[in-house]
């Protein structure tokens, strides 16, 4: 919390935002503004909602999070992961929300989406940037907009666009990484690809299995390509860990023949079980091998654990607000909170080693710890009461409004 001290202009909000943070580090089972206010001992959430509303700036708070990452999971062989996540939302009035897909629901819902930016190295990972996807439905009703606290002249940006701009920003800070990984919607994005390219950033970027790419035969679609791949190309590597062990594929790669600089490849994996094949473009300055390209795209599962804890553990998409500004700034201390978690984890594994007969320390269960020793707090029946107290007391009152809505929608109706 120091590290962000001094973006807070008083001492007011710095403390109101770390009791804030160490409430989505508690063992809440619901997180927002109404459960930390209470868990933290103040009086109601109106001074959390004032925090999220208008006290800081969430951009260089989301700056110094990514510095804090950066410095205590670097690793000269880290990846940068791109991929969205979505909140399911009721209504239509938050910020970004409309009835489009989510990976989180599986389906089409009505729901909000971002963009995040996962640094992943062999000490661990966390988020270090995210860009809210506003859809057109959005970007087309400046009025719409502004209510939400976007700017009125917000321009509509694809996913893979957003993606550009946080990588570019990582690079502007002074940092450096050999290589980016990311789903489909990213790897089909041509101009995505140009510009880790003329960045000098190596990708693998997963593909359509329709996706046509260059041969010295012409341009062929990857699926037909994988067709032709002879058994001696392929070889047994693994992508990483898993829960359940190494995650071992069969792996081919194909020279391909783009006019750019570099190297361009086509990957696939194949499924030791089912025969499932997915498609990599793949891009490096000097050659690669096929191990460090495998070891690469197995990094892409990394973003899918920080969404996870992310969420299960600091919050990320319990949020009750409208806003575009809330919306950023309680994201911005979601990812610092999981931040704390990853580093603590780098840090205990390098310097206490586990006994043989316990696993390492997980987020998990450092949050667990944390929450239970180091962070419970103790106010009082007195305090709880009060609460209770209040809460109904909020209630009755929208209780007692939507009554007098729905009489005057009766009468109405009557005439």
């Amino acid at each position: 919390m120091g590290r962000i001290a001094a973006r807070f202009a008083r001492v007011e909000p710095r403390l109101r935002a770390r009791r804030l943070v160490l409430g989505l580090l508690s063992d809440l089972p619901r997180k927002n503004c109404w459960t930390i206010a209470e868990w933290a001992g103040e009086a109601g959430p109106h001074g959390m909602q004032h925090l999220l509303s208008r006290a800081w700036d969430a951009d260089a708070v989301r700056d110094d999070v990514r510095e804090y990452v950066v410095e205590h999971l670097h690793d000269e062989a880290a990846v940068l992961v791109v991929d969205e996540t979505g909140d399911v939302k009721r209504g239509k009035h938050t910020v970004g929300v409309q009835r489009q897909y989510t990976g989180t629901a599986g389906r089409i819902e009505n729901s909000q989406v971002a963009v995040y930016l996962v640094y992943a190295g062999a000490r661990g990972h966390a988020a270090v940037d995210w860009e809210l996807y506003s859809p057109r439905s959005w970007t087309c009703a400046p009025d719409r907009c502004r209510a939400a606290g976007l700017s009125a002249d917000t321009v509509f940006a694809t996913k893979p666009e957003l993606a550009q701009v946080m990588i570019e920003r990582f690079l502007d800070a002074g940092h450096r990484v050999g290589w980016v990984t990311a789903d489909e919607v990213y790897g089909g994005n041509p101009k995505l690809r140009t510009a880790l390219e003329n960045h000098g950033v190596g990708y693998v970027l997963a593909v359509a299995c329709s996706a046509e790419v260059p041969t010295a035969a012409g341009r062929s679609r990857a699926d037909a390509l994988a067709q032709k791949v002879p058994k001696r190309a392929w070889q047994k590597l693994s992508a990483g860990p898993g829960a359940k062990g190494q995650r071992f594929y069969d792996w081919a790669v194909i020279d391909l023949t783009e006019a750019a600089p570099g190297r361009h490849q086509l990957l696939i994996r194949r499924n030791r079980t089912i025969g499932e094949l997915a498609y990599y473009r793949c891009h490096s300055t000097a050659p690669a091998s096929l191990a460090t390209l495998v070891k690469v795209a197995g990094s892409r599962w990394r973003v899918e654990e920080t969404f996870q804890c992310e969420k299960g553990l600091a919050g990320l998409d319990e949020h009750q607000v409208r806003r575009y500004p809330s919306w950023a700034r309680w994201v911005t201390l979601a990812m610092l909170a999981h931040a704390f978690l990853a580093v603590v984890r780098a840090d205990e594994h390098a310097h206490r080693p586990t006994p043989d007969d316990l696993i390492p320390l997980t987020c998990n269960e450092i949050q667990h710890l944390f929450a239970t020793v180091a962070v419970r707090p103790n106010h009082g029946p007195a305090h709880r009461l009060s609460w209770s107290a209040w809460r109904r007391r909020h209630q009755a009152r929208a209780r007692a409004g939507h009554y007098r809505r729905q009489s005057r929608m009766a009468a109405t109706w009557g005439t």
